[in-house]
């Protein structure tokens, strides 16, 4: 079996090996004797044995190769005047096959100038069909725009997979975009989530301690709870700023589960009265759906704290082997406030995470006043 890092390992160094290589190979193999007039003919000229300017015609088809690369132009423009005296002179060289290869790769790596090099490349090869068809001996055109028609395929070969190199970096561009928002959002959700419901509770009792004034034991235990809610915020404060580090375990995401007792209470001590009952027993990987119901929770009993604050609120928690289903019920007048919660960004993002798992969220008033929260959310979802 292929290991895994050999195809990227030669994405990455291939093509700065084999072109050297391919350069290498050509120049050896022009010279071997049996090869000898045995590369491409174009025309009639007479075949000549190997001289001084052969060997230059050689050099310059093939050692170009070793920059072809990365000067795609230049090596281009060297192979084509070393074709062009290895069919003028005869030698019909091993090395001419090198021509295509430059083309194809010129095409391909070219961002600009693409139409001048093609119209002066057409130019210069209608001179040299004109100079060989002089020096043979009357080859029919045919033989000419063939041998044309093969060059301008390498050159649409070439801008092939230039095209489709900048269509792959594009697609990754965007999926780059939207990874990032996709991120940004979900911090976003995050931020919203842990902020608003702790700011609240915060107010909420703040405004408590203001008319415990005369009884000491409340106001010690209302700014007791403003102090338990501040240091809560900043633990979840750090754990999303922990997400923001790149070498943050992406396994480590998900806080801790089994706080919803703690969410409970502190509502509670922020002086809303909530019933919470929790059964079943929890899947073996629940993924981020444990998450999810927790935020879903969080959200009811903050918008149970800003709209129906001293109403009764029950929380229900129920556990199976493949989904969490949460209820979240409030007593109150039914406001236009309460009703319009869920157009907000809290519910509102909830609803798309949860939907996301393939599960389902409503958020509606209910008939004599109050709002229920629902949520069914699969087990082992995939990482909010």
């Amino acid at each position: 079996m292929t290991p895994q890092w050999l195809p990227q390992r030669w994405r990455r160094t291939g093509p700065a090996v084999w072109y050297p290589a391919l350069g290498l190979l050509l120049l050896v193999a022009s010279f071997i004797p049996a090869l000898h007039n045995q590369g491409t003919l174009l025309g009639s000229v007479p075949s000549r044995s190997l001289d001084a300017p052969a060997v230059v015609a050689i050099l310059l088809e093939s050692l170009p190769m070793l920059v072809c690369r990365r000067w795609p132009t230049l090596c281009l423009a060297l192979v084509s005047v070393g074709f062009a005296v290895d069919q003028l002179r005869g030698y019909h060289s091993f090395a001419g096959s090198a021509l295509p290869i430059a083309l194809l790769t010129a095409a391909s790596r070219l961002e600009r100038h693409r139409r001048a090099t093609v119209l002066t490349y057409s130019a210069a090869y209608v001179v040299l069909s004109v100079a060989l068809s002089r020096l043979g001996t009357g080859d029919p055109l045919i033989e000419f725009v063939t041998f044309y028609l093969a060059l301008a395929l390498a050159w649409g070969v070439g801008v092939r997979l230039r095209t489709s190199r900048k269509a792959e970096a594009e697609r990754r561009r965007r999926v780059a975009e939207e990874t990032l928002a996709a991120e940004r959002s979900r911090i976003a959700r995050e931020l919203h989530d842990v902020v608003t419901h702790h700011v609240t509770a915060m107010v909420v009792q703040a405004e408590a301690a203001r008319y415990a004034a005369d009884a000491p034991e409340r106001l010690d235990q209302a700014l007791t709870a403003v102090t338990d809610t501040g240091r809560q915020a900043m633990t979840d404060l750090r754990y999303l700023l922990d997400l923001l580090n790149p070498h943050h375990d992406p396994q480590e995401r998900t806080p801790v589960v089994g706080r919803l007792h703690t969410l409970v209470e502190q509502t509670r001590r922020a002086g809303q009265p909530v019933e919470f009952t929790q059964e079943g027993t929890p899947a073996a990987t629940t993924g981020s759906a444990d998450l999810i119901a927790y935020r879903v929770v969080q959200e009811a009993l903050t918008n149970a704290l800003k709209y129906a604050h001293g109403k009764h609120t029950s929380v229900q928690v129920r556990h199976d082997t493949t989904e969490i289903a949460v209820q979240v019920a409030t007593n109150g007048s039914g406001s236009s406030s309460a009703t319009q919660a869920g157009s907000g960004r809290g519910l509102a993002g909830l609803r798309e995470r949860v939907a996301l798992l393939g599960g389902d969220f409503s958020a509606d008033p209910q008939t004599g006043g109050g709002f229920l929260v629902r949520a069914r959310i699969p087990a082992a979802g995939s990482t909010s």
